[in-house]
């Protein structure tokens, strides 16, 4: 097979309100901190979880969308492309970040405010809101 794959899923709870910005350009920039969670048994069989942290930015409409209606602990459901950036401080050093490039956000749970949950299950589950 030739060629290369960057495909990434994500389902997970917001940790914070998302932060919504607009370029020069006037483009929407939302940056979404999304947690997702792995539970499993230790060697002594206890259970335990694990919280990974996952930084997310979403363009245009679908960013301002997500800065309208996501707020923090309301589950959603990403799909987009793992990317790593580069840059220098004010003080000169080099920092690096590595973060989701969402193409796809779907909002997951009851309405805006809810604290997550599954998918509304009286319509199927789908969400409150209108598709991207």
């Amino acid at each position: 097979m030739s060629g290369s794959v960057n495909k990434v899923i994500l389902i997970g709870n917001l940790g914070a309100d998302p932060e919504m910005r607009f370029t020069k350009a006037g483009t929407a920039v939302c940056n979404i901190r999304l947690a997702t969670n792995e539970g499993y048994k230790d060697k002594e069989g206890v259970w335990q979880e694990k919280t990974e942290w996952h930084r997310v930015i979403v363009w245009g409409k679908q960013a301002e969308t997500c800065g309208e209606y996501l707020k923090k602990g309301r589950q959603a459901y990403i799909e987009g492309r793992i990317g790593t950036r580069e840059w220098e401080d004010d003080n000169g050093n080099k920092r690096q970040i590595t973060e989701v490039t969402a193409d796809k956000v779907t909002f997951l749970g009851g309405a805006t405010g809810s604290k997550g949950g599954g998918a509304d299950r009286r319509r199927g589950g789908q969400s409150d809101f209108p598709p991207f």
